[in-house]
């Protein structure tokens, strides 16, 4: 039995040497093949590929981007609507990335569209030269800037070294987006005046950035409190 295993071990010896010799023997292509993939809608198209695939009007939902007549717009509201007479169709409130302009239309259902290009990147805002607003990639150095026309009131909660996002549609920026949440410090409010505190009594404040907030009477000067950028109320004490 001793001898039938040992004849058994070297026979398997002499065909692992064999198939290994074959494997290295066998052509390899010069180049490894690649191919495209698809890109996730949160990455940015400088590097990499595009993605590519059909838009449906069916595949419209709140947050959308497509271009229409040449321009991104996003989807702000939609309503899938199945008349009883006649074919159904999609009605959106969308807004122009570009103009800010917002406008209501209508898409066949399963009509075709085109997917807007827009992707975002985080840059952080690092000061105000004149009448623009610089922001900064940290990572390349990268400088880019915003007229207070493009800015508009966000300014108010603008403040130095804030991380906030970018957004490029065919390599222009069209549009960018301060935090949900922000802290910022109170630097003037009355402290003489007085109210029920249990009964949810405000006052007007004066934050850093010069944004004016109705706060709850026990907040002081010098206290950090969190605003809501959506509505521009006070959430809470830092």
């Amino acid at each position: 039995m001793a001898a039938i295993l040992l004849c058994n071990a070297s026979s398997a010896s002499a065909f692992l040497a064999r198939t290994s010799s074959l494997k290295t023997s066998l052509p390899l292509p010069l180049k490894p093949s690649v191919f495209p993939i698809r890109r996730s809608s949160s990455a940015s198209p400088r590097t990499g590929f595009f993605r590519i695939y059909a838009l449906s009007s069916n595949d419209i939902k709140v947050g959308t981007n497509i271009e229409v007549d040449g321009a991104p717009w996003r989807v702000l509201e939609f309503l899938h609507v199945k008349p009883g007479k006649g074919a159904a169709f999609v009605r959106t409130k969308i807004r122009n990335y570009v103009t800010g302009n917002t406008v209501e239309k209508t898409f066949r259902a399963g009509s075709s569209l085109e997917e807007a290009n827009v992707y975002k990147e985080v840059k952080q805002f690092t000061y105000k030269d004149g009448s623009q607003f610089v922001f900064m990639d940290l990572n390349t150095y990268e400088e880019i800037r915003l007229n207070a026309a493009d800015v508009g009131d966000r300014t108010k909660w603008l403040k130095e070294g804030m991380d906030c996002i970018v957004l490029f549609w065919n390599g222009k920026v069209i549009d960018f987006e301060v935090p949900i949440t922000i802290q910022l410090t109170v630097v003037d409010v009355d402290p003489g005046l007085k109210g029920d505190t249990a009964q949810g009594g405000s006052k007007p404040a004066t934050l850093e950035t010069g944004a004016v907030v109705n706060v709850p009477l026990f907040i002081n000067v010098g206290d950090s409190i969190v605003i809501d950028t959506r509505t521009g109320q006070y959430t809470s004490r830092a």
